[in-house]
C-alpha cells in the first residue's frame, strides 16, 4: 500500500480514509463487532433510538429518569464500541473489563427510575449506596468521555472536579471554600447542575433526534446528491473543484456534526479533484477544512450547538439564533469562494469539463431529494417546537427514500435502510451524550463555585477592563477550551467559562455566546491543534502545520467578523431593520473581496504588498456596519481597484509571491 504522502493525484481507499477518521476523530474510532457481542450491541443502538423516538412522541418521564437512561444507553454502548487504548481501535474484540464496565454502567442508568419517588423525597440526603453509584457514575463518564471523545475534554472536566475540591488551596480569586467529596457527588448525580444537567437534557432530546435525521439523510443518498448539485452549481466555474467543496460542505454540515467527519466524508471526493486541476495538496486541504469547519457554522443546524444556546441564553427562540448566524455565515463561506476564486486566478486555473460533470436532466430531477433540509428550515420558521420539528423531518425524509426509490432504479431505500439509519444515528449519539455529561460536570462546578464569574473578572482586570482587549483574551481562551473537543462540549465549556466576561462588560448574551462559538469552532483549523486541518492533510498527503496556516487564512473570516458582531450587533440581527441589513450584506461581501485579495495577493493582478494591507483595511471598514465606515472604505478601494484595473498590465511589474 502507498503511503498517505506518495498520493498525490489519486483517492484514498475506503480503509484509508477510515484510519484517517480514526487518528483524528476519536468519535469514528468505534470496533466492527460481531457475533453475540455485534448483535446485542446493535439491539442495543436500536432500543436506544426507540427509546428517544418514543419519550419524543409520547409525554416524556421525569427529567431526571429521561436523562440517566440516556446517560445509561450511552455509557453500555461506548464500552463495547471503543476500546480503552487508541492503538487497540483496529481490533474488534471486546475484553472482560469492557463488559464489567458495561454492567455497571446498565446499574447507573437504571438508578434514578427504580429509585426516583425515594431519591427526590429524600431531598438530597444521601445514603452510602448513592454515594457509591454517584461516584461511579463519575468515573464512568470520565472514563467513556477518554474512549469516545477524548483526552482533552477528559483532562479539563477532571481539573474541574478537583478544583471544586481543593478549592481552598487556590490562589488569589480562585478560592472558594471547598467542597467535600459527597457534596461533589450529589451536586453531579443527584440535582440536575452536573452530570444531568442542560447539555445532556439538550442531548437527550434535541441533539439525538437531529443526528438520527442524518443518519436517515445519509441513508437516503442525500449527502451523494449534495456532491452532485454542487459538481452542476460550481464545477465549471474558474477553480470549479475548490468551489464545489465549499458548496458541498456547506450542505454536508448539515448531516454531520464533526468538522473531521465533514473533511473526509467531502474531502475523499473534492480534494484529489482539486489536485488534479492544479491546486497544491497544502491549498487543496486547507480549502476542504474550512469549508467543512464551517458547516458547524451554517443554519440551520450549526452543529447542534444552537439548541444548546437555546437553553443557556433563556428568552431566544431557536429561529432567532439560527437567524442571528446567518450574515456572518454567508461571509464565512463567501470569504473561503473569493479566495479560492483569486487563487485560481493566480494560478491560471480552468474549471470542470462539461463531460466531468454529472448529468445536469438526471441531478435536477432529483432535486426532491433536498426537501427534507427544507422542510426543517420551514418547520423551524412556522414556530414549531425543536421535537416536533426533528421528528416531522425524520419522517419526511422517510417518505422522500421511498420516492426516490420508485424514481431511481439505482435506489434501494426500505426498511433496512430505516433500522440501519436507526442504528447508524444512536451510534453517532454515544459520545455526544458522554461529552455533554462530562460538559455538564464542568458547568456544576461553576455555578456551584461561582468560577464562571470569578474568570470573568479575571479576564476583565487582565484587560484593565478595555473590551477589545477582553475579547482578545476570551478568544484566545475559547480556542484553547475548543481544541480536540466536539461542537457540542466545545460550546459548553467556552460559554460557561469565556462568555461571561464579554456580558459582564454590557453586551448582550446572544452576541458573547456567538463570540465564543466562533473561536471554539475555528480551533479545529487553527495550529497547532487543528485537527480538521490535519485530516484533511491526511487525505491530500500535504504537510498537517502548513494546511493548518492555509485553513486559517481561509477562514479569515471567523477571526474578524465576531469581533465586528459585538461592536456592531446588527451583524446579528439585533435593532436592525431590513434596508440597513441589505446594506450590510452588500457592503460586507464588498469587504470579503477586498479582503480576500489581500490574503491572497491577486485581484485583477499580482497585489504589491502594500496594494495587500490596504486592501485588508478597506474591507474590514466595509465589513463595520455603519455610514461613514461604508463610504470611506467603498470610496478608497474603489480608487484601489482602479489602480489594479487601469495597470493590470503594466509590464515592468514583477511577479510577486503571494
Amino acid at each position: 500500500m502507498k503511503s498517505v504522502a506518495d498520493k498525490t493525484q489519486e483517492a484514498l481507499t475506503q480503509e484509508e480514509l477510515d484510519e484517517l477518521m480514526t487518528k483524528y476523530d476519536p468519535e469514528a474510532g468505534f470496533r466492527k463487532l460481531g457475533g453475540l457481542i455485534g448483535r446485542i450491541a446493535v439491539i442495543g443502538l436500536l432500543a436506544f433510538s426507540i427509546f428517544q423516538l418514543y419519550t419524543s412522541i409520547a409525554i416524556p418521564p421525569p427529567a431526571q429518569i429521561l436523562r440517566t437512561i440516556h446517560l445509561g444507553f450511552a455509557l453500555t454502548l461506548v464500552f463495547l464500541f471503543f476500546p480503552a487504548r487508541k492503538k487497540n481501535r483496529g481490533n474488534n474484540k471486546v475484553t472482560w473489563l469492557d463488559v464489567v464496565l458495561s454492567v455497571l454502567s446498565i446499574g447507573v442508568g437504571a438508578y434514578w427510575p427504580l429509585f426516583y419517588e425515594e431519591l427526590v423525597t429524600r431531598g438530597g440526603e444521601l445514603q452510602a449506596l448513592d454515594i457509591v453509584i454517584g461516584g461511579l457514575a463519575i468515573v464512568l463518564v470520565l472514563e467513556a468521555v477518554r474512549r469516545a471523545v477524548g483526552l482533552p475534554i477528559t483532562i479539563i472536566a477532571t481539573a474541574f472536579i478537583a478544583y471544586a475540591y481543593y478549592g481552598y488551596y487556590m490562589p488569589g480569586f480562585l478560592q472558594h471554600a471547598g467542597m467535600n467529596m459527597d457534596d461533589i457527588i450529589n451536586v453531579m448525580f443527584f440535582t440536575t447542575e452536573g452530570i444531568l444537567g442542560t447539555p445532556l437534557k439538550v442531548s437527550s432530546t434535541f441533539i439525538f433526534l437531529f443526528l438520527l435525521f442524518g443518519a436517515f439523510l445519509v441513508r437516503t443518498g442525500v449527502g451523494q446528491y449534495f456532491n452532485d448539485l454542487a459538481l452542476l452549481i460550481a464545477g465549471r466555474r474558474v477553480g470549479g473543484p475548490a468551489k464545489v467543496a465549499i458548496f458541498s460542505s456547506a450542505l454536508q454540515g448539515t448531516i454531520s456534526g464533526s468538522s473531521v467527519a465533514n473533511v473526509v466524508t467531502s474531502g475523499s471526493f473534492t480534494i484529489p479533484m482539486m489536485k488534479k486541476l492544479g491546486y497544491n495538496k497544502d491549498f487543496a486541504g486547507a480549502v476542504e477544512a474550512a469549508a467543512s469547519t464551517g458547516g458547524q457554522l451554517m443554519p440551520p443546524i450549526m452543529g447542534a450547538a444552537a439548541f444548546l444556546m437555546v437553553e443557556f441564553i433563556g428568552g431566544v427562540s431557536y429561529w432567532e439564533i439560527a437567524m442571528a448566524a446567518l450574515i456572518p455565515a454567508i461571509l464565512y463561506f463567501a470569504g473561503i469562494w473569493i479566495m479560492t476564486h483569486f487563487q485560481a486566478k493566480k494560478l491560471g486555473l480552468r474549471g470542470l469539463t462539461k463531460e466531468e460533470l454529472p448529468n445536469k436532466k438526471e441531478t435536477l430531477k432529483k432535486i426532491y431529494l433536498l426537501l427534507p433540509l427544507v422542510g426543517v428550515v420551514l418547520f423551524l420558521m412556522s414556530g414549531m417546537t425543536i421535537t416536533r420539528a426533528a421528528l416531522l423531518s425524520i419522517l419526511l425524509t422517510v417518505v422522500v427514500g421511498f420516492v426516490n426509490r420508485l424514481v431511481d432504479p439505482k435506489s434501494t431505500f426500505g426498511f433496512k435502510d430505516i433500522i440501519g439509519a436507526l442504528v447508524d444515528g444512536a451510534r453517532t449519539a454515544l459520545a455526544v451524550a458522554v461529552a455533554t455529561a462530562a460538559a455538564g460536570m464542568i458547568v456544576g462546578v461553576v455555578t456551584r463555585t461561582g468560577l464562571g464569574l470569578k474568570l470573568a473578572n479575571g479576564l476583565i482586570d487582565l484587560a484593565d477592563e478595555k473590551l477589545f482587549l477582553t475579547l482578545f483574551f476570551t478568544m484566545i481562551a475559547s480556542i484553547i477550551l475548543g481544541m480536540g473537543s466536539p461542537t457540542t462540549a466545545n460550546y459548553v465549556i467556552t460559554s460557561t467559562i469565556a462568555a461571561p466576561a464579554i456580558i459582564a462588560l454590557g453586551q448582550p448574551e446572544l452576541v458573547a455566546h456567538m463570540f465564543v462559538f466562533y473561536f471554539g469552532i475555528v480551533a479545529d483549523i487553527t495550529p497547532p491543534v487543528a485537527l480538521a486541518a490535519f485530516a484533511a492533510a491526511g487525505v491530500s498527503g500535504g504537510e498537517p502545520i502548513r494546511t493548518g496556516l492555509n485553513s486559517a487564512k481561509l477562514a479569515i473570516a471567523a477571526f474578524i467578523i465576531p469581533y465586528i458582531f459585538v461592536y456592531s450587533p446588527q451583524m446579528l440581527l439585533i435593532d436592525t431593520n431590513t434596508l440597513e441589513v441589505i446594506m450590510i450584506i452588500i457592503t460586507s461581501l464588498i469587504g470579503m473581496i477586498a479582503i480576500g485579495a489581500g490574503m491572497i495577493g491577486f485581484w485583477m493582478r499580482k497585489a504589491y504588498w502594500f496594494e495587500r494591507i490596504l486592501a485588508i483595511v478597506f474591507g474590514i471598514m466595509l465589513l463595520i456596519p455603519g455610514g461613514y465606515t461604508d463610504l470611506i472604505g467603498g470610496a478608497l478601494l474603489a480608487i484601489l481597484f482602479a489602480c489594479q484595473f487601469f495597470f493590470k498590465n503594466d509590464k515592468t511589474q514583477k511577479p510577486l509571491q503571494a
